[in-house]
């Protein structure tokens, strides 16, 4: 039997938390672990009840979900965090990466596409909204590439940059045509060599490296 996925949510408008909710309680495979108005509580949220996934807004009272998801990635590394928001300037989007989210949602996004992100995020990938990822890609492309210094073969360079469009461990193994054991080796060889222990520091440090 498949596990289902626990989610919670961060969201301070009290109608589209109550959306979500519901969403996530009618979505097969979904598990819903709480709603939440603001992150004051959130790490003894996280231990007593502890989620797979958090759907998180970003402008929220008393803790921004910036600031939250960092907490949260320093108690709880195994927890993926989702940002979901209105905002779509750079500073938001790699303030976010920075902190540990591994997916990044426009609240325009369907129904539909929520739930696909969730599962997606929860097998490895990085969803992002087609804005998000174009925003990140044209930044990849306003600067020259940076010389690859770690020493990563054509492969891990290859993973690497997968990782960073968003693919699970699935996707590249069939993109590669190699195997998800294989995938994984690849990507441990890149921690290594980046000196960093998460897919998300492995993002973060391309990104800020300008590494492919």
């Amino acid at each position: 039997m498949k596990t289902e996925i626990k989610v919670a949510i961060y969201e301070d408008n009290k109608a589209l938390r109550e959306s979500l909710s519901l969403l996530v309680q009618k979505s097969e495979g979904l598990l819903f672990s709480g709603a939440y108005p603001d992150c004051r509580q959130i790490l003894r949220n996280c231990k007593e009840n502890p989620p797979k996934v958090i759907l998180m807004d970003i402008d929220m009272p008393y803790l921004s979900g910036i600031e939250a998801t960092r907490l949260v990635k320093d108690a709880y590394p195994e927890i993926e965090v989702m940002m979901l928001t209105v905002f779509e300037d750079n500073n938001k989007i790699f303030d976010a990466l920075r902190a540990g989210a591994t997916g990044y949602l426009l609240k325009k996004a369907s129904a539909i596409q929520i739930t696909k992100s969730i599962l997606e995020l929860s097998e490895g990938g990085s969803p992002m909204s087609s804005e998000i990822a174009r925003k990140v890609l044209l930044f990849f492309n306003s600067y020259h590439k940076q010389q690859n210094s770690y020493t990563l073969s054509e492969r891990e360079m290859d993973v690497l940059k997968r990782l960073v469009s968003g693919d699970s461990y699935k996707m590249i193994a069939d993109n590669c045509h190699i195997s998800i054991g294989t995938v994984r080796t690849h990507i441990n060889a890149i921690y290594h060599k980046l000196a960093v222990n998460s897919k998300s520091e492995a993002i973060i440090k391309a990104i800020k490296e300008r590494l492919i």
